[in-house]
């Protein structure tokens, strides 16, 4: 029996709703709350420095929400994507489970990302906003905003942390080349980038800094809005295409996960592909599925934080979130995987994670790094730093299913690959 490697959807089959999984929540997220007010956020605080379609939809209810005509034709430019079967890892590994992962690395800019900024970006553009700000930890995602940005005629600044701008040279370049300003964060060029840099000159940044940053350009700068890349519902909805051609495509093989695993930095790569799922898990349909989170030890929220109110960024500048957080003001170490470096989890996978219905681990470096090199000699596909942690966390589940002699369908996200990443790899290898 010939193996089918790669299912594919035409795109007459993409998706043409968001998938909203509040609208079946039985334990419904505690609200986002003001800063000031300390109430909870209403669409208009969030105008401020969101449009109002994006404000809506962060506070929407509604199950499903439509795919605009002019975000869906960009999306086919690489859309549908994947799903592509990992039989050269079963083999490696010698397992009974079978093995998929969605290949959202096929995308212009190598990731997940443009699924959130290209909507983003439409709805801006759309209310006559003329300048986007933005924050990015690897670069995946001031990439995608810059080139979401260009095909809306927005100007896009993106604050990238500092440690991440001097070690991916290449990702500024990226970003550059697609019409994109990005500044060292912390930086010079606002009041919150000066007194952190007053207080420590050689200060290697964060995603809560730069967050801060963006913001502060944004509530400053006229006729200009701010754009997230994770963590926020808004985010969250859009990624669920992933999970939505997933659920289409395992149906064309006849196969539903037992397992599904993705990387954890704020939770939108990780909730694009499983929130679809995961509504049947919610229904009671499917009891057994299995949602296992993969963060990087040195920045484990999930698995080590506590669940509470805490600020988005460093400079408490964002609405307050109940979520897994480390501290708004927590440091992590510099790690290759900087698009995880996020000191808390979002609001829809913190509630989730709560009540159960998602687990987690922390992984280390050596040992993702080790994963991802098996991983591009038995699929040849070098995963982005941040995918590692997925494919880490696959390895572990296929060899206990070996050892237990028991056939399982595990399904991940390879969220990006790591051809812009290749100095992480020769440092390791």
């Amino acid at each position: 029996m010939k193996l089918t490697k790669k299912i594919l959807l035409e795109e007459s089959m993409m998706p043409t709703k968001w998938y909203n999984i509040v609208a079946d929540m039985e334990n419904k997220p505690l609200p986002l709350l003001n800063p000031k007010s300390q109430k909870p956020v209403t669409a208009e605080d969030l105008e401020i420095i969101f449009p109002k379609a994006i404000a809506e939809q962060e506070l929407s209810t509604e199950r499903w929400i439509d795919i605009p005509e002019e975000v869906y034709n960009i999306y086919k430019i690489y859309r549908p994507t994947p799903l592509v079967r990992a039989s050269g890892l079963e083999k490696a590994l010698d397992t009974p489970a079978k093995i998929y992962f969605k290949n959202e690395s096929v995308s212009p800019v190598g990731s997940h990302k443009l699924n959130t900024a290209v909507p983003q970006a439409y709805y801006n553009a759309k209310e006559g906003v003329k300048h986007l700000t933005t924050e990015t930890g690897a670069g995946q995602w001031g990439s995608s905003l810059s080139i979401a940005g260009a095909h809306f005629g927005l100007d896009v600044k993106v604050f990238m942390v500092k440690n991440s701008y001097y070690a991916k040279p290449y990702r500024q370049l990226v970003m550059k080349t697609y019409g994109g300003e990005v500044f060292a964060s912390p930086s010079e060029f606002t009041q919150c980038g000066r007194d952190i840099l007053a207080k420590d000159p050689e200060c290697g940044g964060s995603l809560g800094i730069a967050i801060s940053e963006a913001v502060e350009v944004a509530l400053n700068q006229p006729n200009t809005k701010y754009a997230l890349g994770s963590v926020l519902n808004h985010v969250i909805l859009h990624q669920t295409i992933i999970g939505l051609e997933a659920e289409k495509q395992m149906e064309i093989v006849g196969d539903f996960p037992d397992k599904i695993i993705a990387c954890f930095g704020g939770g939108s790569n990780m909730a694009g592909i499983t929130f679809p799922f995961l509504r049947h898990k919610l229904s009671g349909e499917k009891k057994d599925l299995q949602i296992i989170a993969a963060e990087p030890a040195a920045c484990p929220k999930l698995s080590c934080g506590e669940f509470k109110y805490d600020f988005g960024d460093s400079s408490g500048l964002t609405p307050m979130i109940p979520m897994y957080t480390l501290g708004h003001n927590f440091q992590p170490s510099q790690i290759h995987a900087a698009g995880l470096r996020y000191h808390g989890a979002g609001q829809l996978v913190s509630q989730l994670r709560k009540d159960g219905f998602i687990d987690a681990v922390s992984i280390e470096q050596q040992e993702c790094f080790d994963a991802g090199i098996l991983f591009s000699r038995a699929e040849g596909i070098i995963p982005a730093p941040e995918s590692t942690h997925a494919i880490a966390t696959v390895i572990r589940e296929a060899l206990k299913a070996k050892e237990a002699g028991k056939e399982e369908v595990i399904l991940f996200n390879l969220s990006g690959h790591g051809l812009l990443d290749m100095k992480s790899y020769e440092q390791f290898i």
